[in-house]
């Protein structure tokens, strides 16, 4: 991997819960605006790797380099600050507040001291419909459809430049069109080169938008390949499943 397209690179990432070793001397890398295909069944380490990424909870040991420099990530603000965005399944909003609320969740503009919420609504309706979303500023996020949601939340990330965003099993409990709108989203992060680690254990899912897949099973990388080097989502699986029964 050139070093000016490195965004993200893990080294030997290891961790523990108690006897449980989750991580096993893991090697992952990201470049800008690639969308990673991170793909493994439950116990298989994806959320420990996206915890430790968002500063939810520390690594035992390995190193983390971001933007070719040695970091670490002990919060979730200094993951933020960082660049990083992550969304824990349907955990990225609050249901009762507005859509604009929600974009600027935490990061609200102030002008005279004061909460902007003329801004906000009119900065959160060019988000929407740039996402192609047909929802208003002031609509609860209750009210909105799984896609929609992670949409408000894709939105979040591009508006406050992020330069990498974990999207946590996305497309869990969508429907067919919910599945679509998420894959719209990770389309138009690539056009804002934004990176894109998009978790699942669904191949179909992710396989029409990534760009390489990385498959974990019980804490290790087993697979680490190109697109380009997968000619279809039934060879994907096929490798991982030969894979798996070789363990």
């Amino acid at each position: 991997m050139a070093n000016e397209d490195s965004l993200l690179s893990i080294k030997g990432l290891q961790k523990w819960f108690g006897k449980v070793h989750a991580l096993r001397t893991l090697d992952v890398d990201v470049r800008r605006g690639e969308t990673v295909g991170l793909i493994g069944d439950n116990g298989s380490g994806k959320s420990t790797l996206i915890k430790i990424l968002a500063g939810v909870i520390q690594k035992d040991e390995g190193e983390i380099h971001w933007e070719g420099k040695k970091v670490q990530i002990g919060s979730v603000q200094n993951s933020r600050n960082l660049g990083i965005e992550t969304v824990f399944q349907e955990r990225g909003l609050v249901e009762g507040f507005s859509v604009s609320k929600n974009v600027f969740l935490g990061r609200e503009p102030t002008k005279f001291h004061l909460i902007d919420y003329k801004k906000m609504a009119s900065e959160s309706d060019v988000l929407m419909k740039k996402l192609g979303l047909r929802i208003k500023p002031d609509q609860e996020a209750r009210f909105c459809s799984g896609g929609e949601k992670q949409g408000i939340i894709v939105s979040r990330a591009m508006y406050f430049k992020a330069k990498l965003i974990n999207l946590d099993e996305p497309t869990r409990a969508l429907s067919i069109k919910g599945v679509e709108q998420v894959r719209s989203f990770v389309k138009e992060l690539k056009k804002e080169n934004i990176a894109c680690i998009f978790v699942t254990h669904n191949f179909y899912d992710v396989y029409p938008v990534a760009d390489r897949f990385v498959v974990l099973s019980r804490g290790e990388k087993i697979v680490d390949i190109e697109k380009k080097d997968v000619p279809s989502v039934h060879t994907l699986e096929e490798m991982i499943i030969k894979l798996a029964t070789r363990e």
